[in-house]
């Protein structure tokens, strides 16, 4: 409403100068440095030149013109090359709030994507390693990505990439074959594959031959062979159903799992048609695509014929822009393969396909433990199921010392960890690194998940079984800053979904959600909420319930539980 205001006096102030003066004057609507001054400034410069009128002869004509305007300010005055006025809260409050409880959970929503289609690619676990806290990053993202799209109006295809194919099959079906146990991996095979993979590394620094019998293991993969196919297939199986016990405890759903196996099929028509139009160039035996002085050129092809992850890439955006007919499509993927999207896209564009630009790598940091990056092939994975075990342990902690005699306390315990863990990693610039810090992030105070949720159950336990009418309540209560500043914040919950889509980021929703949590335990501070008076207790009650309506959905767009008690 207060976005809408501005847009309106800019487009208003603009179409008076025109009509009435030919002028084409591009008006700046912002908000004052000083809060005491107004919600709203508007910088008249500008005009003292065309006009040839002095600065308080324009201010005063100004200030007269938005006083005919049919909108909900007031107190207009002029302040220096300023003209400064307040917004109406009172009619602000009215219609906000009245929009928010009509609209319920559905508060927010838009339409600015309406007709378009967005496609994710996200999660893309490696196939035979156990899931880790450094999935969780792309896992959550693309989640609530998703979500923020839908909420927009988007039509959404998540996809999870799959990690089925590659060298590093090569490397594990060679240590199977070395010294695996075949009771063993059948016996906790995640784990046991594992094992062998770390065993693998460190057994090539000294002996470099076993890189190259992985390579022609890979080699035979490639051609078919049915012992190494069947040992894949297995090994796939085993690991989608680890990685469907951690997206169900998370909720994250896909509609496709279409991994890089998927297109193996695929790959030779492209590189059929990167030769056609002149752009495979033979390098030592190898197949490259130039993309000019300022950029490595893409391999497209080894010189023993084996394929690589860029030609899959190729194929793969190929068959999603054929099938799917995206308008974007979003590569939730590190930081680290900034160089792959960027080859990707020029490739894309050397092809001669126009949609080249709306393939966005979406990037973020790394999760670190004490300053350092897991990696599996070291042995030093985080995996996230142990994690959130132990999460659910401190969580379930906290609830027994604040409320022991709370029903369903382990389900309820699940729900905060997880919401803990998710929001440490949303509430952070997605590009940025984040230290992984379990305990701090599981408190109840503080930027954290529980804080959210716990504000969720504060609000739930004032507006339990009571009934009031918002249609009956006292306006004039929303000119004190501290009822008001949670309607301001109501009021752009819908710019804040929007900002977050455009960003890419779900840290928007985060931090604004932080700010509506402040903003209420403020309130809640200072004013009693459940009085005797009725039309007051209707406007408490009113905005609680708006407040409730915008943090619920909120954190169900980063994939968190709102709770009703904790």
């Amino acid at each position: 409403m207060i976005k809408e205001i501005k847009n309106n006096l800019k487009e208003q102030l603009e179409k008076y100068y025109k009509d009435n003066f030919n002028l084409a004057v591009e008006f700046v609507v912002e908000e004052p440095k000083k809060a005491e001054l107004g919600d709203i400034s508007i910088p008249v410069f500008a005009l003292i030149k065309p006009l040839g009128k002095k600065l308080p002869e324009i201010t005063a004509e100004v200030c007269e013109v938005i006083k005919g305007f049919d909108l909900p300010v007031e107190n207009i005055s002029a302040v220096g090359g300023f003209v400064n006025m307040f917004i109406s809260r009172e009619k602000i409050a009215k219609i906000v709030l009245a929009k928010c409880i009509e609209d319920g959970l559905d508060y927010g929503k838009s339409n600015v994507g309406e007709g378009k289609n967005i496609t994710l690619d996200y999660s893309s676990p490696n196939i035979a390693k156990s899931f880790s806290i450094g999935h969780l990053r792309s896992t959550m993202i693309g989640n609530s990505l998703k979500k923020i799209y839908d909420k927009c109006g988007y039509s959404t295809y998540g996809i999870n990439y799959l990690g089925d194919w590659g060298t590093q099959f090569g490397k594990m079906i060679v240590a199977y074959k070395t010294w695996g146990d075949k009771e063993k991996i059948l016996a906790d095979p995640i784990n046991e594959l594992t094992a062998l993979y770390v065993k693998f590394h460190k057994e090539a620094v000294d002996h470099p031959e076993l890189e190259d019998k992985a390579r022609e293991a890979f080699r035979k993969m490639e051609l078919r062979d049915p012992e190494y196919l069947e040992l894949w297939e297995k090994i796939r199986e085993l690991s989608l159903k680890e990685s469907e016990q951690i997206y169900k405890i998370l909720e994250v759903k896909f509609d496709s799992y279409r991994g890089e196996a998927f297109y193996n099929d695929k790959m030779d028509s492209v590189v059929e048609e990167l030769e056609s139009k002149g752009l495979l160039v033979e390098d030592n035996g190898a197949q490259i695509v130039k993309l000019g002085d300022d950029m490595p050129p893409a391999l497209i092809k080894r010189s023993d014929g084996g394929s690589l992850y860029i030609t899959r890439d190729i194929a793969a955006v190929l068959y999603r822009k054929k099938m799917l007919n995206f308008s974007k499509i979003l590569y939730v993927v590190g930081n680290e393969q900034k160089l792959h999207f960027e080859q990707l896209k020029s490739v894309v564009k050397k092809m001669g396909y126009d949609f080249a630009d709306d393939i966005i790598h979406v990037n973020f940091g790394l999760y670190l433990t004490n300053g350092k990056k897991a990696s599996t092939r070291e042995g030093n994975v985080v995996k996230l199921y142990d994690v959130i075990k132990y999460a659910n342990s401190l969580a379930l902690n906290q609830i027994n010392e604040k409320n022991p005699n709370l029903k369903n306390k382990e389900e309820i315990a699940e729900k905060v960890a997880v919401g803990a863990i998710i929001f440490n990693d949303l509430k952070n610039f997605r590009g940025l690194d984040v230290e992984f810090d379990l305990e701090k992030s599981i408190k109840f105070e503080g930027q954290t998940g529980p804080y959210l949720q716990y504000t969720g159950v504060r609000i739930n336990s004032i507006l339990k079984d009571k009934t009031f009418d918002n249609k009956n309540i006292d306006l004039s209560l929303f000119t004190k800053n501290h009822y008001f500043e949670l309607v301001r914040l109501i009021d752009d919950f819908e710019n804040v979904i929007i900002e977050a889509a455009e960003e890419y980021s779900p840290s928007v929703i985060a931090r604004y959600l932080l700010n509506l949590a402040t903003a209420f335990n403020k309130l809640y501070s200072l004013e009693k909420m459940n009085i005797d008076d009725e039309v007051i207790r209707n406007t408490n009650f009113t905005l609680l319930a708006a407040t409730k309506n915008v943090l619920e959905e909120g954190l169900r767009l980063l994939g968190i539980k709102y709770l009703e008690e904790m």
